[in-house]
């Protein structure tokens, strides 16, 4: 039971939000509703995360990234919890499931649909793997914008109607401006420790202010952004993401005061923005 507990933790549950809302979002600016259709862009989108997650987990502590200091969530492997063998495999069967859940979609949407995911397979691995792992080098949250916001969100409407739809790809900018502000409030916290091991995120880069303005300007783009599906054909409806408002203005406001283990609170209080603001902006696109 402990070492299940162990596996919970690694794969990081509470992340999975950035895989399912551009799902969710997706098949609703498609406007049609395959179930099995849904069920494997579902399938792949979280164990993509899931992949992502525990290469993070395998990666940094091959190269000593993770140390006592870190602030958040802990790292499996860097705990001596889970053996990095163990973590490495975990994470090629993570990726596997995606891959075949992906090939079994490109069956029946489109060939297409087996380049983008090796695509995303690469860059999933590339993000801390590799020689130029650009995690660390200041382009995560590019990564997260295209990937989970861009890609999964227009892939996910692809597979239901099997063309590029072009209030899916608008419909994905709030999708991916939310997921990188959760990647932002992440290192934002772990500036102090990042910056002693070489680890060279957007956030190291910019500093902790321009940082903390970064995530400001990601939640007030999300909703900005909604202007646009509205033009686009999405309806006035589009506009129910509004109603999240709530829960955006206390994370705006934490980001500007607290500092340390205090942002973790940011960091969840992020990732419930994001899956509300994503179910009310599927359900808008629905009605």
């Amino acid at each position: 039971m402990a070492e299940m507990r162990y596996w919970v933790e690694a794969a990081r549950p509470r992340t999975l939000v950035a895989g399912v809302v551009p799902v969710l979002v997706g098949t609703a600016a498609a406007g049609r509703f395959s179930p099995s259709r849904f069920a494997g862009a579902l399938v792949v989108a979280i164990f993509m995360q899931v992949g992502v997650n525990l290469a993070n987990d395998y990666f940094d502590a091959a190269k000593g990234v993770d140390t006592a200091a870190r602030l958040g969530p802990r790292r499996l492997t860097s705990a001596g919890l889970i053996p990095p063998h163990a973590m490495r495999n975990a994470m090629m069967a993570a990726f596997a499931v995606a891959l075949l859940a992906g090939l079994g979609l490109s069956a029946t949407a489109g060939w297409e649909l087996a380049v983008v995911g090796a695509v995303s397979l690469v860059a999933a691995l590339g993000y801390s793997g590799g020689p130029f792992p650009y995690g660390a080098r200041g382009l995560g949250e590019v990564f997260v914008f295209i990937f989970f916001g861009v890609v999964a969100t227009v892939g996910s409407a692809y597979v239901q109607i099997e063309r590029i739809s072009g209030l899916a790809v608008w419909a994905s900018v709030p999708v991916g401006f939310l997921a990188a502000a959760i990647l932002v409030a992440n290192n934002l916290r772990d500036i102090p420790t990042d910056s002693l091991t070489g680890k060279r995120t957007l956030a190291v880069i910019l500093g902790d202010s321009r940082t903390r303005t970064t995530f400001k300007v990601l939640i007030a783009g999300s909703y900005v952004s909604l202007i646009v599906v509205v033009v686009l054909g999405g309806g006035w409806y589009a506009l129910l993401p509004i109603l999240s408002v709530p829960l955006a203005i206390p994370v705006v406001r934490n980001v500007t005061t607290d500092s340390g283990r205090a942002l973790i609170g940011v960091l969840v209080g992020t990732a419930k923005l994001q899956l509300a603001f994503g179910v009310l902006l599927a359900t808008g696109l629905w009605m």
